[in-house]
């Protein structure tokens, strides 16, 4: 049966109570001004076999607390100023959206298996054809919550990127699932600082650099497939790798996602190698939360974006094809990224992170115009807490993230030390990525 979802209503939920005057303006960092300006939508499926609690006794109570947190978190209730170097907080509210699909939840869950592109139905309406024109007047987040007709949850929360990150956006989901489950009143709500604007400013970004230029793709398809690897072939990962750690080849030992980074980046640099007919040069760019790990006085909860795409370069006939080479070669450049803003000004990041744009975004080896390298992003998203967002429905049974718009590879923690990769890719590369030795070895699709 084809999938229908049909809008019931739309509403603008504002905070619970008004925003103080002296907050009305927040001031954005400069690392909100690097961000995309795009919408990054998070998908939570919930089973939930209890008409009661999914009545609408239950749509008022989401909402209700959903407003409390907006109390706290009021620039996510306002727009992007003319400016777009700051946020009007003026309670103009979320967008929130409530919908039905006429399909059984069970149902859904054994079609998303086989399709994992059936998820996207489940969208915020219109949120992933928002251009530069009606970016800034739409609320920098937009809920939908749909009702499947056993009484399951399909719940997705768009967070506009200028303003908030991954650990942004997945903290206020978190947060707001426990207001909801525990009935926390806004007076005690308080998970998040706002000063990031404060410590590093924006700046005149044309003083700087130009805009990035992104090739456009009109034809390009994208697919979508998510994938386990287990504790037990992670333990037998780095056993694998323990003879170049005895041999003095590997001179740490890696973590669980930079072997999984690994083996996904190998697994793609020979897919390009299968289609291509040759070996191309390959950069990986992932994303590193940046808090916590530098000098200036930001708190580990800041609100926004304070992450750095961490630039990992594959040169043919410079880097060789072994894992214990990958593993080194994620575990050096991330580190470098790390270090070069670990110690110094505002100005001093700031310089660091021009330049590292600079090197990569604009040079005619690496830049986003040239065709003859291979590019895309993987980024973990373990430890983060989207797993254990309960509003009382229990934990999420799926979870979808991102656009689909570009080669992608995002890890989450599962149950029983396991982690789920959910792959993005243009169908042509997908087919060949399922049947690389690595991923048919290592990892068990779903």
């Amino acid at each position: 049966m084809e999938l229908n979802l049909e809008i019931i209503s739309t509403k603008l939920i504002k905070p619970s109570s008004p925003t103080p005057q002296h907050l009305k303006n927040y001031k954005l960092s400069f690392f909100d001004q690097l961000a995309e300006r795009e919408h990054i939508p998070l998908l939570l499926f919930y089973p939930c076999g209890d008409e009661s609690i999914i009545g609408d006794k239950f749509d008022e109570k989401l909402e209700k607390s959903l407003s409390r947190i907006l109390s706290h978190v009021y620039p996510a209730a306002g727009r992007l100023s003319k400016d777009r170097c700051s946020v009007d907080c003026l309670d103009q509210g979320v967008t929130f959206i409530k919908a039905k699909v006429n399909c059984q939840f069970d149902d859904f869950m054994d079609q998303v298996k086989k399709d994992l592109n059936l998820a996207l139905l489940f969208f915020p309406q219109g949120i992933q054809d928002l251009n530069d024109m009606n970016f800034d007047t739409t609320s920098p987040v937009v809920a939908q919550v749909t009702k499947f007709q056993c009484g399951g949850i399909a719940l997705s929360i768009s967070a506009s990127h200028p303003m908030m990150d991954g650990f942004t956006n997945f903290k206020f989901v978190y947060e707001w699932a426990k207001v909801c489950k525990l009935g926390i009143p806004a007076e005690e709500i308080k998970f998040l600082s706002f000063d990031f604007g404060e410590i590093l400013p924006a700046r005149d970004l044309s003083s700087i650099f130009p805009p990035r230029v992104y090739p456009e793709e009109l034809d390009a398809k994208y697919v979508a497939k998510r994938f386990f690897i287990d504790e037990a072939t992670i333990s037998a990962l780095r056993d694998k790798l323990a003879g170049a750690f005895d041999s003095g080849d590997l001179c740490f030992k890696p973590s669980r996602v930079e072997i999984i980074t690994a083996i996904l980046w190998r697994a793609l640099i020979r897919v390009s190698e299968a289609k291509h007919g040759y070996l191309r040069p390959s950069l990986v760019f992932f994303p590193v939360n940046l808090r916590g790990k530098i000098s200036l006085p930001l708190k580990e909860n800041a609100f926004g974006n304070y992450v750095m795409d961490s630039p990992i370069l594959f040169v043919p006939g410079e880097n060789k094809m072994e894992l214990h080479d990958f593993v080194t070669l994620i575990r050096n450049s991330v580190q470098k990224s790390i270090a070069a803003c670990a110690i110094g000004t505002a100005d001093d990041i700031v310089a660091t992170v021009a330049n590292s744009y600079k090197e990569i975004f604009l040079s005619k080896q690496w830049g986003t115009d040239n065709d003859e390298v291979d590019k895309c992003l993987i980024s973990s998203l373990c430890k983060f807490p989207m797993q254990e967002a309960d509003f009382g429905w229990g934990k999420p049974s799926l979870m979808h993230f991102g656009l689909r718009d570009y080669h992608s590879c995002w890890m989450y923690d599962v149950e029983c030390g396991s982690i789920c990769v959910q792959v993005d890719l243009k169908d042509t590369y997908m087919r060949l990525f399922e049947c690389d030795s690595d991923i048919k070895t290592f990892t068990k699709f779903y």
